[in-house]
């Protein structure tokens, strides 16, 4: 068998043998997804290196074997107890950046005695609670739709590869990733007050490439991003000792909270009235408490009476 290595450059010779190591798993595991048909095909992403051993952090100051103390600016703390176990360093745009993989001892159990909640995900209003709070859509990409096609109109006419249209990419990729950073920072935030605030938090399970499919909706649908709401959610409320449960979205955009009877609506009907029992309020609201009620249902046998309270929606 033939012996690559004196075929590769001497400069891999520097790198630590765990991070060519964990290179080959990535690879390795990003194809046999491809083939097994869970993901897309891989893509050649920025280089990272990943080191399993030889790696110290110092206060704001980090060590790696072959590449010296790098001085870094941590977003949060580390816990005295955490032990590194793989440091991946990656370029961004025109920035480097240091991710951690802490291994924690198990945390004691959590147990969130907070009201429940019902969350309705939508477009007009990005989110709507059952206990009558909306927040509304940011339209981030819109709000830098305007500069993202002058830049990329700038790098169309530019000569491929030349220093114009690096310099132009780097524009366009500048302004993705401000966008990208804004939804990230909002959807962290938003998750995080929910999964302090409620011990229970019942959402739909939705198949949200039905928006992304239409012309119509599939712009705001991705700049949304409701698919990073749902999987932040349940991440966080690990830490808090709360619940996410997923129900069915089966009508309940159209089942009056109030009684139960269909209402038929269309989209641009944006105020939801019963004419059985005369409730009147935002139907995302409307929605967002029926979300609740069928989360209780489901959960209402693990829950002592009185843990999980509905909050009422004030009408319009």
């Amino acid at each position: 068998m033939r012996d690559e290595r004196h075929t590769l450059p001497a400069e891999m010779g520097m790198l630590n043998a765990t991070a060519l190591q964990q290179m080959l798993r990535r690879v390795d595991k990003a194809y046999r997804a491809f083939y097994q048909g869970q993901r897309g095909a891989p893509r050649f992403k920025s280089i990272a290196y990943r080191h399993g051993d030889g790696c110290q952090l110092a206060g704001n100051h980090l060590y790696l074997q072959h590449v010296g103390n790098l001085r870094v600016k941590l977003h949060r703390p580390i816990p005295d107890d955490a032990t590194i176990k793989q440091v991946v360093i990656k370029r961004g745009v025109g920035k480097w950046y240091v991710c951690l993989e802490l291994a924690l001892p198990d945390p004691e159990p959590v147990v969130h005695r907070g009201p429940a909640v019902g969350v309705d995900v939508g477009l007009h209003s990005l989110l709507a609670l059952s206990d009558g709070t909306l927040i509304d859509n940011p339209r981030w990409l819109r709000g830098s739709l305007a500069k993202l096609r002058t830049a990329q109109r700038r790098l169309s006419r530019r000569k491929k590869y030349g220093s114009g249209w690096r310099k132009a990419a780097r524009q366009v990729a500048k302004l993705q990733a401000h966008v990208a950073n804004q939804r990230r920072d909002f959807w962290h935030k938003t998750t995080t007050d929910l999964a302090r605030k409620y011990s229970l938090i019942a959402v739909e399970d939705l198949k949200l490439s039905f928006m992304t499919r239409n012309g119509n909706l599939s712009l705001s649908a991705h700049d949304a991003s409701l698919g990073m709401f749902r999987r932040m959610l349940d991440y966080k409320v690990e830490n808090t000792g709360s619940q996410v449960v997923g129900v069915s979205p089966r009508n309940t955009s159209q089942a009056c909270s109030g009684c139960g009877v269909i209402v038929a609506k269309s989209l641009n009907v944006r105020v939801h009235r019963c004419p059985d029992c005369g409730v009147e309020l935002d139907r995302d609201v409307n929605a967002a408490r029926n979300i609740l009620a069928l989360g209780l249902s489901v959960r209402a046998s693990t829950y002592p009476v009185g843990d999980c309270v509905a909050l009422e929606a004030p009408p319009l």
